[in-house]
């Protein structure tokens, strides 16, 4: 009876955790960049001692789906959206390395060009930094000339790094933003371009995603129901011994 309800409970548990994950990506169906989060139940044996007729569910490794979302076109000429794979080198908080899709830009405070979370976007040296009082244009290949007025651009500024290491090496963080699973910097890939005044659309499916849920909800009922049943039988049983 109890590996009924040890199956039971862990299964409940599991598509609760997976119904958390896909109102994520639902919640997120508008959000530049986005890639979706999934996730697949599997069993595993309880290892330890006593018999070996104990088994849960878990879920694997979180994955991602990394294909690419739908390009709009916005005209705002610091919006750009890498065509294909690849991905888009910034700097996060700690100083360390990251990528994106996001490509929604602006330029800081302090003069330096960043993402719409305030994120600095790294170039060949370094964060980008872009004279004041001058306007910007970055080309397909990430290069970025600033232009004063009534003369022509300068490719003086900087380039975006753009990079395309192996989906298998990246790893989604916490904060939404991807890394290699080694901790180290992806080298500069010059195969990968950018579409300009442009920004990558969620990769989210909405009707999909709204399927995925109401089957989590039903499994989750199920479980429930499988553990009211055991609930029941444990009681009929007690009754037939007690008699």
């Amino acid at each position: 009876m109890d590996r009924v309800i040890y199956i039971a409970m862990t299964g409940a548990k599991q598509a609760t955790l997976q119904h958390a994950a896909v109102a994520n990506n639902l919640a997120n169906v508008s959000t530049h960049g986005f890639k979706a989060e999934h996730n697949v139940f599997r069993a595993l044996p309880v290892v330890g001692e006593g018999a070996k007729t104990r088994a849960f569910v878990a879920a694997t490794t979180p994955g991602t789906d990394l294909s690419p979302g739908g390009i709009q076109q916005t005209g705002r000429e610091l919006d750009v959206a890498v065509r294909g794979a690849g991905w888009i080198a910034v700097q996060t908080p700690d100083g360390t390395e990251a990528y994106t899709r996001a490509g929604q830009l602006q330029i800081g405070p302090n003069g330096q060009l960043q993402t719409a979370i305030g994120l600095n976007v790294l170039g060949d040296g370094g964060p980008i930094a872009v004279p004041p009082d001058q306007e910007i244009a970055i080309g397909k290949d990430g290069t970025v000339s600033t232009i004063l007025p009534g003369q022509p651009a300068v490719a003086g500024a900087g380039r975006i790094k753009l990079v395309n290491p192996p989906a298998a090496e990246l790893v989604r963080g916490e904060d939404g933003l991807f890394r290699l699973k080694s901790g180290q910097p992806a080298p500069a890939d010059a195969a990968v371009t950018l579409v300009t005044g442009a920004l990558e659309m969620s990769n989210v499916n909405p009707a999909k995603t709204l399927v995925d849920m109401i089957e989590l909800a039903r499994q989750f009922e199920m479980q429930l129901r499988v553990l009211r049943s055991a609930e029941e039988n444990d009681r009929s049983a007690t009754k037939v011994l007690a008699s």
